[in-house]
């Protein structure tokens, strides 16, 4: 008798989470700085070049949240791409 197979069901993203946060090659949880989105006019030139800068997440407890947001980016360290049925 053949057993009968389970579906295996995969986990949701959190989709505002893999637009957030980006992982490096090495494990790094990377982040855009806030304040970019609006009143930018008002700015210094350096601070505007300080803002295209990423950070790293150093919180071990917010990296943890992340990934279980985002239980997928790192598989492909940002967005599935288009067109992919992984």
């Amino acid at each position: 008798m053949a057993k009968a197979k389970t579906k295996k069901y995969k986990m949701k993203t959190y989709k505002s989470a893999a637009k957030r946060f980006r992982i490096t090659k090495n494990g790094k949880v990377l982040r855009t700085k806030q304040g970019k989105s609006h009143l930018r006019r008002r700015k210094s030139k350096r601070a505007l070049n300080q803002l295209d800068k990423s950070l790293e997440v150093t919180c071990t407890g917010d990296k943890k949240r992340i990934m279980k947001l985002a239980p997928y980016l790192k598989k492909y360290r940002a967005n599935p791409p288009a067109g992919s049925k992984n």
